[in-house]
Formats: structure tokens, sequence, C-alpha cells
């Protein structure tokens, strides 16, 4: 909903506190009756005029009965604060939690040299063109270690390593995997000298996975580009400036 407001107006500038008088009463009336899963907020003002409180983006610790809140940004394009592919992520996020389907383990690898420079691989889809460390899905029964060797030769062919700690974690939420409703990741530490990066599977392989292309990052030209997760490239300065975290940090969105 984009607001709940028992009157239409031209635009959400012209509602005053008044209009909303009673609205938070009629959607725990709705929530009762018809018992929906979910309620999305387009907007945080949308959520404020209903509560008189402004939420964070995402799921809230309030709920209606036994349906749950979730606050996306707003679509207006006066809301140019916010990007567009930052909207669709938290939009993407919805999708996946309400679906009711399970995460799918997975591991990922932060490759650093010795200059810092980080290896990234280039994910495409029909929503746009994003940045993440290598890594994929974590099989039934398979340990982390031998899922992430095997991702590794196959994206950027990278075979011999020593693998490191855990340093961040990361729930990520999306309809796009079969059967799950986003992935549960571990991203491990590798350090290495530099090497160009030649994958193990074939171009159509990797482009039927979504992977295009695998390039070396300074943490300059990691601010340039759109990743996941989208504080990549603060987490790698933070990284470099203080080494491993004693406990993994959830790396967030």
């Amino acid at each position: 909903m984009t607001n709940a407001a028992h009157r239409t107006t031209p635009g959400s500038g012209d509602l005053r506190r008044a209009d909303f008088a009673g609205s938070a009463e009629r959607l725990e009336r709705i929530a009762r009756d018809l018992k929906p899963k979910w309620l999305a907020f387009v907007g945080k003002e949308a959520y404020r005029g209903v509560f008189g409180e402004r939420p964070e983006l995402g799921l809230q610790a309030r709920t209606l009965a036994e349906t749950q809140l979730y606050v996306l940004p707003s679509t207006s394009p006066a809301n140019a604060a916010v990007p567009w592919w930052e909207r669709l992520q938290w939009f993407q996020e919805l999708a996946g939690r309400s679906s009711g389907l399970p995460l799918r383990e997975a591991v990922r690898a932060l490759v650093l040299d010795p200059a810092g420079r980080v290896l990234m691989v280039r994910f495409e889809d029909n929503f746009g063109t994003w940045w993440s460390t290598p890594g994929g899905g974590v099989e039934p029964g398979e340990s982390d270690g031998h899922a992430l060797a095997r991702e590794l030769a196959e994206e950027v062919g990278l075979r011999e390593y020593e693998l490191g700690p855990v340093i961040w974690t990361r729930e990520h939420r999306l309809v796009d995997i079969a059967a799950f409703g986003g992935q549960r990741e571990r991203h491990y530490l590798i350090r290495t000298e530099p090497f160009d990066p030649v994958p193990g599977f074939s171009v159509e392989a990797l482009a039927a996975e979504g992977v295009h292309d695998a390039r070396w990052f300074t943490v300059d030209e990691l601010e340039t580009v759109i990743t996941g997760p989208r504080k990549l490239a603060a987490l790698v300065r933070d990284l470099l400036e203080h080494g491993p975290p004693e406990e993994p940090i959830d790396a967030g969105v």
C-alpha cells in the first residue's frame, strides 16, 4: 500500500496527520479478517502515517495479528536518493521472504592479492549488472571447502590456495534460485599472488549461470560499481586496515 488514509489526494504532500486517524485499527481488522501473511508499505511515509513512527526499510518487528509487515522504498520518481537497483533489491528480498521457501547454503571467497586488490565476477540478469565475489551453492552433504574449490575452479580458474577464515556472513533473499527463497552465505578469506582469471567453465556454461566476466578491483574501483553485498567496498577497506575480524561480520544485503 502507498498510504492508509481514508480519502484520496493528488499526492502524499496533500495528506494531513488527521487523515490517518484510525488507520492502524482498520488495518488490524483487515489482518484479522483476511489473514494475509504479509503487508507491504511502499515508502516509509506510508508506514509512519499509520503507526506514527519512522521505520527502516525491510522487515518490521511490529506485526498485525499474524501478518508480518515490510517497508519498501518509495517508487516515486521524486525518490532519487535511492537508486533504482537498490529499490529493486528490497522488492526482491520481500519476494524471497514471502515465498516461504528455504534458504540455499552457499559459500564465497574474498580473494585478495598482496596489493589489496579483490577478484570479482560480473553477473547479469534481466534486471541489471552487478559484481560479486566468486562462489556458489553448497550441495547437500558437501563441505564448504569442497564447494568453494569447485566454484573457484569453474568461475576464475583458481585451484591452488590456502583457505582462510570465514570473515563475513550474509543472508540474501530472492526468488531467482529454483526451489529456494534466497541463500545463506559464508565468505572465506583467500590471499594469493595475482593471476589472470581463466575460468574452467566455458563462456556458454558460465553465461547460463549469469556469470559474464572476472577481473581484479582496487577498493576505490569497487566504490564505482554495483556490488553484492552493497557495502562490499567498505567491508574490504575495513579488512585491509584492521585485518580479519575475530568473529564473522554480517555483510548485509
